[in-house]
């Protein structure tokens, strides 16, 4: 009977978690929709990996020059996106800092969770740095600064619909690199904006 008591209750979870995971994919996803930014991000990537893997520095400074408005056009959308996402209710914004996905947390522990919309505040910000170059970086340190802003942002996009764990997961199958490697690149003012907001960081 026990047994049976267990699996119920596993299943009943299950059933929880994979309805609040589609609550949240449905939440961020009725609001990147109203703008263009995956495609520009994959474009910028992809432009990036370009330039970086090509050997002669005219050709690849044809391909800075060709990605800037790209770059421009993606910080600047992304911009309009926090602003938007800033209006949703605190409560359905909530991500859990737990490794794995558990339904209900952010209403039963609401101290374990963190605030979806100021971390993407931060990620806005740390993504028009990067890009405007604030940091003086040669092109392809600044390339490797926007990518790595770039991706952190994915990362707790995933991490709010899903997990850390499978966004870390996510961010290691797609483009082999860690969770913790991304943080590093990262400018130092975003990594401490995004510490001090999701607390102590786990490898």
């Amino acid at each position: 009977m026990d047994i049976v008591v267990i699996v119920l209750l596993g299943i009943a979870l299950q059933i929880f978690k994979a309805r609040e995971q589609a609550e949240r994919v449905a939440l961020l996803g009725s609001y990147l929709a109203k703008f263009n930014i995956e495609k520009l991000m994959q474009d910028v990537l992809g432009g990036y990996q370009r330039a970086l893997g090509e050997a002669d520095a005219e050709r690849q400074a044809q391909v800075w020059r060709y990605l800037a408005p790209q770059e421009q056009a993606l910080s600047e959308q992304f911009g309009r996106f926090v602003l938007e996402f800033a209006q949703v209710y605190e409560a359905r914004a909530r991500v859990s800092r737990l490794p794995l996905a558990l339904p209900f947390v952010s209403l039963a522990i609401p101290s374990s969770t963190f605030d979806l919309r100021k971390l993407m505040s931060v990620h806005g910000h740390g993504i028009s740095q990067a890009v405007a170059n604030a940091q003086g970086l040669p092109a392809k340190r600044r390339a490797f600064n926007v990518m790595a802003e770039l991706l952190l942002m994915q990362h707790s996009c995933h991490w709010f619909c899903r997990s850390k764990l499978v966004a870390s997961a996510r961010l290691l199958g797609r483009h082999q690199t860690a969770y913790a490697q991304v943080v590093e690149a990262v400018s130092p003012e975003t990594r401490r904006a995004y510490t001090n907001l999701i607390g102590q960081l786990s490898r």
